[in-house]
């Protein structure tokens, strides 16, 4: 059984990287989200939160010093924080529990409010 939910958390990463690569694709020709990209970013902050569930950590808040002044540079740091992510989910052993892993996603979550308030 912990195997099982091991392997579930490599799928949930490797589709957090895939989800932020999408988001950096979209809006280098668009500026902004229409719904389908609005409904990657939801499934990206959802999965995130899982993985960071899973890892054991908890809502942290988190300063991100230079925070992105526009949706491009602020996807882009979504993709490397999503492709980082999965990264550290993937070289972490089951039984370890990763503060590296619950950080990245507390910057992934982060960045994902910030995105959120340039369309407040």
């Amino acid at each position: 059984m912990a195997e099982k939910e091991h392997e579930d958390n490599l799928k949930r990463a490797r589709e957090i990287s895939q989800l932020g690569q999408d988001l950096k694709e979209c809006v280098k020709t668009k500026s902004s989200l229409d719904r389908e990209n609005a409904k990657k970013l939801d499934r990206l902050e959802k999965l995130a939160k899982k993985i960071r569930g899973e890892a054991g950590g908890e809502d942290d808040e988190v300063q991100i010093l230079d925070a992105p002044p526009d949706i491009p540079s602020a996807m882009s740091l979504i993709a490397d924080n999503a492709d980082l992510l999965s990264k550290d989910v993937q070289k972490t052993p089951r039984q370890v529990v990763s503060a590296s892993v619950i950080d990245r996603a507390n910057v992934l979550l982060e960045l994902v409010k910030i995105v959120r308030g340039f369309f407040r």
